[in-house]
């Protein structure tokens, strides 16, 4: 094969590859993500904190303890939540704000009653990390935890 032959070959592999970047299988444009769909496509796992100094912070201080555990965010806006014992956390209903920057959880009883609601600011969320923060004082914003979270495949209790 000439050179120019190669060229030429090499170019429309080239332009085909870039007409399906981006594309599934069936050659669709895939759709974005909501912040809302993102959470919900797979279980979290807590894996660290940090504090408001960058430095990590073990999953057993006080100040985090209470928000590690596996969450199950399902796609009709009920979630489950376990501790990493598997022992059940809490259970309810979930939202994201449209514009992915906090998430909201209302947690029920066996009852349906409202026990609190809590929201939080979401600083990642993708499909390979979910963090937000929270504050110990609502009113000191100069001192915060990050609270991390990364997929994971461990099945949801019963």
């Amino acid at each position: 094969m000439t050179d120019f032959k190669k060229i030429v070959l090499g170019l429309v592999v080239m332009f085909c590859a870039t007409l399906f970047i981006g594309c599934s299988d069936d050659h669709e444009p895939q759709k974005a993500l909501t912040p809302s769909e993102v959470l919900a496509s797979v279980a979290w796992e807590t894996t660290n904190a940090k504090n408001n100094k960058g430095e990590n912070v073990a999953l057993t201080d006080a100040n985090v303890a209470n928000f590690v555990g596996f969450a199950y965010f399902k796609p009709d806006g009920t979630f489950t939540m376990y501790n990493l014992d598997d022992s059940p956390k809490m259970h309810g209903d979930w939202s994201v704000s449209a514009d992915g920057k906090t998430r909201t959880i209302v947690a029920r009883d066996n009852a349906g009653a409202t026990l609190f609601t809590r929201v939080v600011e979401i600083t990642v969320l993708t499909k390979d990390e979910f963090t937000y923060r929270i504050y110990p004082d609502s009113n000191d914003k100069s001192v915060y935890f990050d609270i991390v979270h990364t997929p994971t495949t461990h099945t949801e209790p019963n």
